[in-house]
């Protein structure tokens, strides 16, 4: 008698700019899963340099980074068969959008999770709002900014949890100003670009917009699969 392996549960963490919050979050709610027991290791962080990120990681195991050749030089990117020959329970990924090294067997990331969702390998991962493909001209107008890494709609149509972690834009661009998202310089070239009340403003509406139709869609399947199940065994 086969089995079909179970495929992994999907839960993104979503937010409308850098800094509201996404990786923390996802490393707090880690924290509780591993109090409970579950087996958990950290994949990829992109902790930007900041000190409670890095702090909250040092709780995990760290599954090595794959070291890719590119131009003369390495870059290091997601081990996939390493985790999942590792095979934990649950496996943190940040930044879903990201696109791999020139070399690596997959173009993206969000690529890559799918594999270790198909493995059976539970994936908590991180991405803004901008990085929906569907979005692109939307994110255009109101940013004047072209995406360039992006997931697709389905991708994220098909998570089984989105959280979205939110802040206000004016507590956003405090934590800007105290240097708490970048550092000095790079923080002053963003308060000229996104960092602006407008449109953090915007891109909020969006996000919550897009948590909401996904809580929705999901809340419909499920709705649609009990009824199905109830009419198999009536």
């Amino acid at each position: 008698m086969t089995h079909t392996k179970r495929r992994g549960h999907l839960k993104i963490y979503l937010g409308y700019a850098a800094g509201v919050g996404k990786t923390y979050r996802m490393l707090e709610d880690a924290r509780d899963l591993k109090a409970n027991n579950v087996d958990i290791v950290l994949a990829f962080l992109e902790p930007q340099g900041r000190a409670d990120v890095l702090d909250r990681s040092k709780d995990f195991e760290t599954i090595p980074l794959l070291r890719v050749s590119c131009r003369g030089s390495f870059i290091e990117e997601l081990d996939i068969a390493g985790i999942l020959r590792r095979a934990p329970h649950t496996c943190l990924v940040d930044d879903l959008a990201h696109t791999n090294a020139p070399g690596s067997e997959r173009q993206r990331r969000w690529q890559d999770v799918q594999l270790l969702l198909d493995g059976g390998v539970n994936v908590l991962t991180t991405m803004n709002v901008q990085d929906l493909a569907s979005l692109s001209d939307q994110i255009w107008q109101i940013t004047g900014l072209r995406v360039r890494e992006t997931v697709p709609d389905w991708v994220f149509q098909e998570a089984d949890e989105v959280v979205m972690v939110d802040v206000t834009p004016r507590a956003l661009l405090h934590r800007l100003e105290r240097g708490a998202i970048y550092p000095p310089d790079r923080a002053k070239a963003e308060s000229q670009g996104l960092f602006q009340e407008p449109t953090l403003v915007a891109l909020r509406e969006l996000a919550i917009r897009q948590t909401a139709q996904a809580l929705e869609a999901r809340a419909t399947a499920k709705k649609e699969h009990t009824e199905l199940r109830s009419e198999k065994f009536s």
